[in-house]
């Protein structure tokens, strides 16, 4: 028999199919929920999760950027995640928690309405099957909206309408995954991911202003990149130079690096794994497994 697993909600822990809000409760009908997606993987130590503590100042901005008020602060959050992989007795996993407004009133404003954190923590493999032979994806007709129309650097549930609507697009047409574009015409991002180009030896991906989130898969990824001796450029990318790039891979927590092998049905490079994405899925495993000292600082055991 399986082992019975828990939610956190509100400060306690919840039969995983007893965490349940009411229909009409105003996240579900107004998509006005924000969220984080967080990984932990199996150490040599135990369990470890990936960049916690970036993870939960991203999930309080997310709230201040929609005037939403928690009544959790970050440490607090941080020690529930903790706790729920031990409850839940989880070796790796991917965590969600997920803050809302629980208000079952009729109405688009959210101001006045009281609000809920829940956590989950559920196994997890890998989010794209063949993600080590490399995926193809197709640049998708729906944009991401501009700061104009969304606090695109919040990660919220609305956000992401857009997003799923792209992904369908793109798996209905043949692709693993969609690419976005911002709403000036720049690449931007997937749908839930990140996106780097290689050219000539060099790592290009989308500057902050294309209407991107802000990854912390990116920004490490970044950040590994620069200890390896390879120039990263954050700029505008043109949609055309997907087509000419050496190398191509997507950036998240639950991608973690993918390579893209194929866009719109054009080979990219040689139309396999490239040596820097490689090399780089590899750094990167290397030190969310905890087997790179240098950057156990990024990793919270539990």
């Amino acid at each position: 028999m399986a082992k019975k697993q828990y939610v956190w909600f509100d400060g306690k822990f919840v039969s995983f199919d007893k965490a349940n809000v009411h229909f009409l409760t105003h996240s579900l009908q107004y998509a006005s929920g924000i969220f984080e997606g967080i990984r932990a993987y199996d150490t040599e130590k135990g369990p470890a999760v990936f960049k916690l503590q970036e993870h939960m100042q991203r999930f309080q901005n997310s709230a201040r950027l929609y005037n939403m008020t928690l009544h959790f602060k970050a440490e607090e959050l941080g020690k529930a995640i903790v706790q729920l992989i031990k409850k839940n007795g989880l070796k790796s996993c991917y965590i969600r928690p997920f803050g809302f407004y629980n208000d079952q009133r009729i109405g688009l404003g959210a101001s006045g309405k009281s609000t809920s954190v829940a956590i989950a923590a559920l196994d997890f493999g890998a989010y794209f099957s063949g993600k080590n032979e490399g995926i193809s994806c197709m640049v998708a007709r729906w944009r991401r909206a501009g700061p104009e129309t969304l606090p695109e650097h919040a990660k919220a549930s609305g956000n992401y309408t857009n997003a799923t609507l792209s992904s369908d697009e793109a798996k209905a047409s043949g692709a693993n995954e969609a690419i976005m574009l911002s709403s000036k015409g720049y690449v931007a991002e997937g749908p839930g991911e990140n996106i780097f180009l290689v050219k000539n030896g060099k790592l290009v991906t989308p500057s902050v202003d294309s209407d991107i989130l802000i990854g912390i898969t990116r920004n490490s990824i970044i950040e590994i990149a620069n200890s390896k001796g390879l120039k990263v450029e954050e700029r505008h990318v043109k949609p055309e130079e997907l087509y000419s790039a050496d190398e191509i891979f997507f950036t998240g927590t639950a991608a973690e690096v993918t390579p893209i092998i194929k866009v719109d049905g054009r080979k990219i490079g040689k139309g396999e794994v490239g040596t820097i994405s490689q090399m780089l899925m590899d750094s990167y495993a290397d030190i969310v497994y905890g087997r790179n000292k240098k950057y156990e600082k990024w990793l919270t055991y539990v």
